[in-house]
């Protein structure tokens, strides 16, 4: 068990900030972020290009040094060191809050073990943004983040949230969304509620609400650019479908349990499609691997 005192005077170590920046617009900077960023001695950036910008708009002439997922082994010692020397350093991604789906948790991490402390500062979040306007019930949510971009495994991550009641928050970027609506469509089934909100904060925000099924064509009649967050409804009846034979089973294992019991390859296909409220064609494709 530890106690952090965030602001005793009395340490003798430096402080580690976690200081959230803009996800698109530069207004939703805080004073306290930007005041932060001015008084301490270093700051540990994902992309040092990236954050100059930020810093430059706001008159911030702090150092930088490079901090991502690709270092983090050599500059974590580094910057505990520097912590341990009393420096006080604020941690940055390229936008967002530290730590989700960024790097950072290994540098809290770290810090906690020797007695650092770590204050976090509240600002911009992509996940929370999207819930709120996605007109999904905000609570309770579960945030999943990014989905594995191997198809299988992606489409094994998903089954395991198949029968989560929460509101399911995910990421992802614009040349893998239709991949993953198709997963998700023939995962969780057409008529789960969705929401695709995109480019949130930016000039061309965008919010594109319905049905996976509906999501799922808007994203194939349309040239996707911009980042995503999709939010998708939970599972209002997850012990019926846990009492399902079939629960827990991916939609080829349906197909395959099926074709166990009794009906031909094409009447299970067509029984699976029924199952999840789609196109036969679509579950025909997947069972056949075809692209």
């Amino acid at each position: 068990m530890e106690t952090q005192k965030s602001f005793d005077t009395l340490s003798e170590y430096g402080t580690l900030y976690l200081v959230p920046t803009p996800i698109g617009n530069l207004d939703d900077m805080t004073f306290r972020a930007v005041k932060i960023l001015q008084s301490v001695d270093l700051i540990a950036a994902e992309d040092t290009r990236n954050t100059q910008k930020l810093l430059n708009h706001f008159d911030v002439q702090t150092k930088q040094i490079s901090f991502h997922e690709h270092n983090t082994s050599e500059r974590i010692p580094e910057l505990v060191g520097k912590l341990k020397q009393g420096m006080t350093i604020a941690q940055v991604s390229d936008a967002g809050m530290p730590s989700i789906s960024d790097p950072g948790h290994e540098l809290v991490v770290a810090c906690i073990d020797e007695h650092i402390n770590v204050v976090p500062l509240p600002g911009a979040n992509a996940g929370i943004t999207a819930l709120i306007a996605s007109g999904l019930s905000p609570q309770p949510f579960y945030f999943y983040g990014f989905l594995s971009r191997k198809p299988k495994e992606q489409r094994e991550e998903i089954d395991g949230l198949r029968n989560r009641e929460e509101t399911i928050i995910f990421y992802e970027a614009p040349h893998r969304l239709k991949k993953t609506l198709k997963n998700l469509l023939t995962q969780l089934g057409g008529g789960r509620k969705a929401a695709l909100c995109r480019e949130l904060t930016k000039k061309h925000e965008e919010f594109i609400r319905g049905t996976l099924e509906q999501v799922n064509d808007w994203a194939n009649s349309t040239e996707i650019r911009g980042e995503f967050v999709i939010i998708v409804s939970g599972n209002d009846q997850p012990q019926v479908a846990a009492k399902d034979p079939l629960a827990g089973l991916s939609v080829d294992q349906q197909v395959d349990f099926y074709i166990e019991n009794g009906l031909t390859v094409n009447e299970a296909i067509k029984k699976v499609a029924k199952d999840h409220h789609l196109k036969k064609q679509v579950i025909y494709n997947q069972y056949h691997d075809i692209k």
